[in-house]
């Protein structure tokens, strides 16, 4: 189970992001689970969906709650965020990654326990949602993670995420941040986003209100709505049932990266 979730050439990645175990000055205490086995715990949570008490302990070997415990640590060390990163430099070092056009677009889901960045659905006011934002390449893969309350505006989030997208390697040259192209949604269709795109050296294809049908630049931007279907098969992320927005932006991390691994 340890090895079919957690690959040997995922675990060499993780090795090179996961800080070192504390150490106890005064000795004794009980004896620490390998990263390896909680990393395989996490990753079942994130992929099935069921809670930490519900970890099956006699296949993985730690607890919920020392998953849980050890989920934590590595959120607050950005972990999560540092594993995608590295595997979208193997892609990118490989010539996998195809930045000539890129698309950005938002899911939101159900917030259970509210929390932070959460709002209120515009749809239904009484009930409180979290929008996943992405930019992806041309061929769906993730390079940009967000999260903001349902009643955020996608246009707010079109430059931050833009902005976050990390300098990846290259199989030539100099590290590369800047896609070739951006496609989105008529959500974006804003002047001002338009000259702040230009001004960075980004050609922009964004639908116009009223003018445009959504086929047009569909034809380009179905690779995104596919990657939205592959985080759903991350289904801890079909609700969110974290109060704290670190948490829920590392599940979101754990699936992007496993998407690019993948």
């Amino acid at each position: 189970m340890v090895e079919r979730l957690v690959p040997d050439e995922l675990w060499e990645l993780f090795q090179r992001v996961v800080p070192e175990a504390p150490s106890r000055p005064q000795g004794g205490g009980r004896c620490r689970h390998g990263d390896r086995q909680v990393l395989a715990a996490i990753v079942f949570v994130a992929t099935s969906g069921c809670t930490w008490q519900q970890l099956p302990t006699a296949s993985f070997g730690p607890s919920g709650a020392t998953a849980h415990r050890r989920f934590t640590e590595w959120a607050k060390a950005r972990v999560w965020a540092k594993l995608h990163r590295l595997v979208l430099d193997e892609l990118g070092s490989r010539g996998e990654l195809d930045w000539s056009r890129c698309a950005i677009d938002s899911v939101n889901m159900r917030a259970l326990k509210k929390g932070d960045l959460t709002g209120p659905n515009p749809v239904d006011r009484g009930k409180y949602r979290s929008k996943i934002h992405l930019i992806t390449e041309r061929t769906g893969l993730p390079l940009s993670i967000g999260i903001s309350g349902a009643n955020t505006h996608d246009s707010q989030a079109l430059i931050p995420m833009v902005k976050g997208i990390p300098p990846i390697r290259s199989r030539r040259g100099r590290r590369r941040r800047r896609p070739h192209k951006l496609h989105a949604d008529k959500g974006y269709d804003y002047n001002h986003l338009r000259r702040r795109l230009s001004s960075r050296g980004i050609r922009h294809r964004i639908a116009r209100k009223g003018i445009e049908t959504s086929q047009r630049p569909g034809r380009h931007r179905w690779t995104i709505e596919r990657t939205m279907a592959w985080l759903a098969g991350c289904r801890r992320l079909h609700r969110r049932y974290e109060r704290k927005a670190d948490h829920f932006l590392a599940f979101t991390s754990i699936a992007c990266t496993l998407i690019c691994y993948r």
